[in-house]
């Protein structure tokens, strides 16, 4: 049985398909039966409970083969670090109580840093707890920003014309594309091949002017420009998307960070370049998804 921690997630939906397809016992764990009816009709189980209470995830783990966990990252609790640790402490104690599992943990880029790069600074702490079991068979995927955090500009350039954002427009920042990060969580659960830290990115670090010319040209929008908003301004409308202040701040953080990344968290572990590049996922999951979006505002 192979459990995975996510619910609906981006990746864990991914997840849970390839290893379906793949003729695998799956089990997938989250708070909302409805959110997991899709996945339970794909042919996984499902397990409904509080991702903060031990026994229930020690039950959920039980029998597994193998477990992928991830933290949740709690954009609407006032306190976003108070929650993470919570869930983070469970998902330890539950798998102190199942040794001897294979075990692949979603992590970040800067993970390998306590200080100074906001939400990451809970992965950070969560490597640390998994560390610390000693009884599981342990491989942290410090992945890079994932691209598909870009569709989330599609109404501001169906509306504005631009893509904005509090990070740097010049810094190169390593990415990548959940459908690739899923794919390397399944092998590494089916046939582990790596222990202790693999980093995850495309074959090259990106800007995100770049990565708004190459989005623009995927959409028929040649000078889609990259603007870089006041963090004042792009908090403000983040609180008013249900975001706590919190938050904002710790992804205000977060932006500090990956304006001015420095070369060694570029090499802080060793690194598994993935098959997607920014060119395809304009092309291939971009283009698409703005286009039912024009549609669909229409």
């Amino acid at each position: 049985m192979y459990v995975l921690l996510g619910s609906s997630g981006q990746i864990t939906s991914q997840l849970a398909r390839i290893l379906l397809d793949g003729g695998h016992p799956v089990r997938v764990i989250g708070r909302n039966r409805e959110a997991l009816a899709g996945l339970e009709a794909a042919g996984a189980r499902i397990a409904v409970g509080d991702p903060a209470d031990a026994a229930f995830l020690a039950s959920a783990f039980a029998d597994a083969t193998a477990v992928y966990t991830m933290l949740p990252p709690c954009y609407q609790e006032p306190d976003m670090r108070v929650a993470q640790h919570r869930i983070g402490e469970a998902i330890a104690e539950a798998l102190r109580r199942a040794t001897g599992r294979r075990l692949v943990n979603l992590s970040s880029v800067g993970a390998e840093l306590p200080h100074g790069t906001g939400p990451i600074e809970a992965l950070h702490a969560q490597e640390q707890r998994l560390d610390a079991i000693g009884t599981v068979d342990l491989l942290h995927l410090r992945a890079g920003y994932f691209m598909e955090n870009l569709l989330a500009a599609i109404p501001e350039i169906a509306a504005a014309g631009v893509i904005s954002g509090m990070e740097s427009p010049d810094a190169p920042i390593p990415m990548v594309a959940t459908a690739d990060i899923a794919q390397t969580v399944a092998h590494e659960l089916v046939t582990p091949r790596h222990r202790g830290v693999l980093r995850l990115q495309a074959p090259r670090p990106v800007t995100l002017r770049e990565a708004a010319r190459v989005i623009g040209s995927a959409i028929g929008k040649p000078d889609l420009q990259y603007l870089q908003a006041a963090p004042e301004e792009t908090k403000r409308m983040l609180r008013a998307h249900g975001m706590s202040a919190d938050a904002a701040d710790q992804l205000e953080a977060l932006s500090r960070w990956l304006s001015s990344m420095s070369v060694e968290s570029a090499t802080a572990a060793p690194v598994a370049v993935q098959a997607t590049t920014i060119e395809a996922f304009a092309r291939e999951r971009f283009a698409p998804a703005y286009a039912r979006g024009v549609t669909e505002g229409a």
